[in-house]
C-alpha cells in the first residue's frame, strides 16, 4: 500500500481530522474503568485480574510505539492507519468472543495484545504525518492528535455505560458492548484511513520551510542517546509521572464509588462515567495547556510542576479525599492534567537535549517507559486495593497505601528531573562521527520516523 500522495490543491486542514478519526478512536483505552466493575461481578475477577486486558494494551502500545516507526514511516499513513484499525477492532470482536464464552484470557489476548499493537500503530502514524504538512507548525499539528488521543474517554466513557446500562451488565451485555464498539470504530477509523495524504514534493517549499537546512544546535543519534544519562533519566521522569497518572484514570470509576460508598451521598455508576469523562477532558486539557505553558517556563520547571504539585494532590486525596467529594475531583483532575501534559511535553524536552535530529526514533524508544507504567501503576493500586479489602477494610481505606506509594515514586521523578543536564559534547553527532557532515544529517533526518 503506496502512501497516498495529495493532489494539486488539496488542502492540508483535511488532514487534522484523519489524524483525530484515529487518536479519538483509540483513545477509548481510558475509558476501560467502566468495563471493570462488571466483568469484575460477570466472571468472578479481582480488580487486579479485570486490569490486565488494560495494563497489557499499555505494555502493546510502547512496545510497538517503539520498534514500529521505521516501518510506519516506510509504509506510509493509510498503511499504519489501516493496521491500526485491523488490530484495534479485532481486539473488540475477540473481546466479544471471550465476554460471551466467559473466556477471560481472550479478553486479555484480543483487547490487551492485539488491541494495543492498534494502539501503538495507531498513536505515531497521524503525528508523523502531521509533521509534514505542518512544517511551520509542528507542535500545533501534534498536540491536536495527542489531545485527541486523551480525549478519546470524552466520548467512550459515557457511551459505554449507556450500552451496559441498555444491554445489561453480565457477560452477554458486555460482549455486545464490545461487539458495537469493535464495529463502530472501525467505521470511524476507516474515514481517517481514506482521508488522509501525505504532501507532494513541493509541498515543502509551499510551506515556506527550508528542510535542506542541516539543524542548528548539538544533534544526537538515537543510538547514542541511550548511551547517554540524560535518556534515562528522562525515561524514569517520564515512567514516574505516567505511574501516578495511570494508577487512578484504570480505577478511576470504582475508586471514586469506594471514597464516597459510606457517606450520604454515594456516587451511582452513571456518575462514577461522567467522572471518568472529565478525567478524559482533563487529560485532554492538559496536553495543550501545560505543553504550551512549556515554551514559558521551560521544560524542567514544567516537569517541577508535574511532580512536586502532584505530590501535593495525592496527599490530599490521601488525607481528606474522602470529606469532599469536589476536594477528590478537583485534585484527580489536576494529577491526570499533569498525565496529559506529561506526554505532550516529553518530544520539546527530548529536542532541546538531543536536538532534532533523530528525535522521532529517541522518542519511540522512551515510550518503554508508559509500557512500564501501564503495568506498575494499575498494579500497585489495584493488588493493594485487593489485599486491604481480603484484610477486611472498604471505602477509601482500600485506597491510601497505594497512594503514599505514588507520592514516594513522584518524588524520585522529581530527583531524576533535577539531574537532567544538557548532554556532554562527546556524545553529540559530529564528536561521535567527525567524518559525517550536514549533508548525512540531513539524510537521516529526513528517513527518521517522526
Amino acid at each position: 500500500m503506496s502512501p497516498p500522495i495529495a493532489p494539486v490543491g488539496w488542502s492540508r486542514w483535511l488532514v487534522p481530522p484523519a489524524a483525530l478519526a484515529i487518536h479519538l478512536s483509540i483513545g477509548q483505552a481510558y475509558a476501560w474503568s467502566v468495563f471493570k466493575p462488571p466483568l469484575e461481578d460477570a466472571l468472578g475477577l479481582s480488580g487486579t485480574q479485570s486490569a490486565l486486558p488494560f495494563q497489557l494494551g499499555i505494555v502493546m502500545l510502547g512496545l510497538s510505539a517503539a520498534f514500529g516507526g521505521t516501518l510506519v514511516e516506510r509504509r506510509g499513513p493509510r498503511w499504519a492507519m489501516t493496521v491500526a484499525l485491523v488490530c484495534f477492532s479485532s481486539g473488540f470482536l475477540l473481546s466479544a468472543l471471550g465476554a460471551a464464552t466467559e473466556q477471560f484470557w481472550l479478553i486479555v489476548f484480543g483487547y490487551g495484545f492485539v488491541g494495543g499493537i492498534g494502539l501503538g500503530i495507531g498513536y505515531i502514524s497521524p503525528v508523523s504525518t502531521l509533521i509534514k504538512w505542518f512544517p511551520d507548525r509542528p507542535g500545533m499539528a501534534t498536540g491536536i492528535a495527542i489531545m485527541g488521543f486523551g480525549g478519546g474517554a470524552l466520548i467512550a466513557s459515557p457511551w459505554s455505560a449507556q450500552m451496559l446500562e441498555s444491554f445489561g451488565s453480565d457477560s452477554s451485555g458486555i460482549a455486545l458492548a464490545f461487539l458495537v464498539h469493535g464495529l463502530s470504530y472501525a467505521v470511524f477509523m476507516l474515514l481517517g484511513v481514506l482521508l488522509v495524504r501525505v504532501p507532494r514534493p513541493s509541498g515543502k517549499e509551499r510551506a515556506g520551510t527550508d528542510h535542506a537546512a542541516a539543524p542548528a544546535g548539538p544533534q544526537v543519534s538515537a543510538r547514542q542517546a541511550l548511551r547517554t544519562p540524560q535518556f534515562w533519566l528522562l525515561w524514569v521522569v517520564l515512567c514516574m509521572n505516567v505511574t501516578a497518572g495511570i494508577g487512578i484514570l484504570e480505577k478511576a470509576a470504582p475508586m471514586i464509588t469506594d471514597f464516597f460508598a459510606d457517606t450520604p451521598t454515594p456516587v451511582s455508576a452513571t456518575a462514577a462515567a461522567g467522572f471518568v469523562a472529565l478525567l478524559s477532558a482533563a487529560n485532554m486539557a492538559g496536553r495543550i495547556g501545560w505543553s504550551s505553558t512549556s515554551d514559558l517556563i521551560g521544560r524542567k520547571n514544567i516537569y517541577r510542576v508535574y511532580l512536586g504539585a502532584g505530590v501535593l494532590m495525592y496527599a490530599l486525596i490521601a488525607l481528606v479525599g474522602s470529606s469532599s467529594k469536589p476536594l477528590f475531583v478537583l485534585c484527580a483532575l489536576v494529577i491526570l492534567s499533569f498525565y496529559g501534559g506529561g506526554f505532550a511535553t516529553i518530544p520539546a524536552y527530548l529536542k532541546d537535549l538531543f536536538g532534532t535530529y533523530q528525535v522521532g526514533a529517541i522518542h519511540g524508544r522512551l515510550l518503554t517507559a508508559w509500557s512500564t507504567a501501564g503495568v506498575l501503576g494499575p498494579l500497585i493500586v489495584n493488588w493493594i486495593a485487593d489485599r486491604q479489602e481480603e484484610a477486611g477494610k472498604h471505602g477509601a481505606e482500600l485506597y491510601g497505601t497505594s497512594l503514599f506509594i505514588m507520592m514516594g515514586l513522584l518524588v524520585v521523578g522529581f530527583a531524576a528531573n533535577e539531574l537532567v543536564r544538557p548532554v556532554h559534547p562527546s556524545h553529540h553527532l559530529d564528536a561521535v562521527t567527525p567524518e559525517k557532515g550536514a549533508p548525512d544529517v540531513r539524510r537521516h533526518q529526513q528517513s527518521e520516523p517522526a
